[in-house]
């Protein structure tokens, strides 16, 4: 089996690394980033904290390297799908089948622009880039995936991928509906990513500041509104999520939170966004969400004016 993993951050540099360690799948490894990359060819793919090894990972800034792939598994920032499946599109053919592991809602859409077959995936695990090379492993969890319905995923497929995917360490649910699981997540990023981001907080603190805290089940509330609206039903209450994570060792800082330190552009209209949108379309008010929103991409702005 041949998987590539396209955007080998942190996210997918965890998928990537526990695929690495299996000896009957070949995985290859798009990103942008030429010195990760290098440091990866040069060295393996390191993880440290959750769990602590190094993966031989064959990597690339150029998909053209890559060959025909089974699977791609898209973990790259929602904000840059469209370019990163445009490139390596080339790497799938009708029988293969791309599967999101992404934040928020709306990067299945884009991916089907591309490939035949789109699996919606949502996971838990989180990290962050250390050094070329190096990811932080910060939170354990779970990863379910189900068929993009207008791409008609088969089941089969995607069992085999959980399969793979459990097989390396990363314990994968095959679901014939994710829609519950990715909203789970959706809210549950939607309430703490925004707040992380603009007050500077990680996420157990945020947490259990009880401003910030009852702000985060306020978004919630909204979140389960649209989800309820839309006929969808959560697998769990995303406080679940929140407390899960606020359990994590050391101080976990959200993907914008760490993207707004970097200065750069957040993933906020794959979350806030797209709850408000949705919201809009189902007649549910989001007055929240819209605040996040606002605040964020006025965050965003700022950086344009200095």
């Amino acid at each position: 089996m041949k998987i590539c993993v396209i955007g080998c951050g942190a996210v997918g540099g965890i998928f990537a690394a526990h695929l690495g360690r299996l000896p009957d799948v070949e995985v290859y490894a798009y990103d942008v980033a030429a010195d990760h990359v290098r440091a990866i060819n040069d060295a393996g793919l390191r993880l440290s904290g959750a769990e602590e090894f190094t993966a031989p990972i064959r990597a690339t800034t150029d998909p053209a390297e890559i060959p025909r792939c089974d699977y791609g598994i898209v973990a790259t920032k929602s904000i840059h799908t469209e370019a990163a499946i445009a490139a390596a599109a080339r790497v799938f053919d009708r029988a293969s089948a791309v599967c999101s592991v992404q934040n928020g809602a709306g990067n299945e859409e884009i991916i089907a622009r591309y490939v035949r077959y789109v699996i919606r995936g949502t996971t838990f695990p989180a990290g962050h880039l250390i050094e070329p090379g190096h990811v932080g492993y910060d939170i354990q969890g779970d990863t379910w995936i189900g068929p993009f319905e207008p791409t008609a995923t088969p089941m089969q497929l995607l069992r085999e991928l959980a399969v793979t995917l459990s097989r390396s360490g990363m314990n994968t649910i095959a679901l014939e509906d994710a829609r519950g699981a990715q909203w789970t997540k959706l809210i549950f990023n939607a309430a703490t990513n925004p707040v992380g981001a603009l007050t500077g907080l990680d996420h157990g603190s945020a947490t259990r500041f009880p401003p910030t805290g009852e702000l985060f089940d306020a978004l919630i509330d909204e979140g389960c509104a649209v989800a309820q609206a839309l006929g969808i039903r959560l697998d769990q209450d995303p406080r679940v999520l929140v407390e899960k994570g606020a359990r994590a060792p050391g101080r976990h800082r959200a993907s914008m939170l760490q993207d707004v330190l970097a200065r750069r552009q957040t993933e906020v209209d794959f979350m806030n966004g797209a709850i408000v949108q949705w919201g809009e379309n189902v007649g549910v008010p989001t007055p929240l969400n819209r605040a996040m929103w606002a605040l964020i991409k006025g965050l965003e702005e700022s950086w344009k004016q200095k």
